[in-house]
């Protein structure tokens, strides 16, 4: 009996801990046909890869309200319009903000802060060719919006898909010069 006390608190603890929203969310990878390296972040994001047309159909079923698209026009692979039109087809929202990995420009990441805090495109489907840019943004949006530290934004970027240094430290970078207090 001198146990259920400690573990009715403890239970009361963790339950709150799950609850809160600072607390950092479990990252789970699917297999979705026409999306490469699809991560999704509890029911706030997914990040990922290249990502076909005809997988937009799949994203809108999963509960996504938009798409923002991090890939630039003449990427090879790259389907921008095709991507827009099948989106605009399933309802859901579409925003191309084209980031160049070699020349990370600020404005971008600011583009991308105020899409990702739109209430009309959460949840959002996040890509690029791979997942770093995406993942990249999304620490910028951890530290700027939610007041994450660099290496708590940093391992769950690391999860969602970034491997890219210098994008690291641009978001780090990018962060410590936009902080709201």
């Amino acid at each position: 009996m001198t146990y259920r006390l400690p573990f009715a608190f403890g239970l009361a603890a963790l339950l709150a801990a799950a609850s809160n929203p600072a607390i950092a969310q479990q990252v789970t990878k699917t297999t979705v046909p026409g999306v490469t390296n699809f991560s999704r972040l509890e029911t706030t994001i997914a990040c990922a890869g290249a990502t076909k047309p005809e997988a937009v159909p799949a994203i809108k079923e999963m509960g996504f309200k938009s798409i923002i698209n991090l890939r630039l026009a003449n990427e090879p692979g790259a389907n921008v319009e095709g991507e827009e039109a099948a989106a605009k087809t399933a309802g859901i929202n579409y925003v191309h903000i084209p980031f160049n990995t070699t020349q990370p420009d600020p404005a971008v990441a600011d583009t991308f802060v105020a899409a990702v805090t739109d209430p009309q495109n959460t949840p959002a489907f996040i890509h690029c060719a791979s997942a770093n840019r995406a993942a990249a943004m999304w620490m910028i949006k951890r530290m700027v919006v939610d007041k994450w530290d660099a290496e708590r934004a940093g391992a769950e970027a690391a999860q969602l898909g970034l491997t890219n240094a210098n994008l690291k430290t641009f978001a780090i970078d990018y962060a410590t010069s936009h902080q709201k207090h």
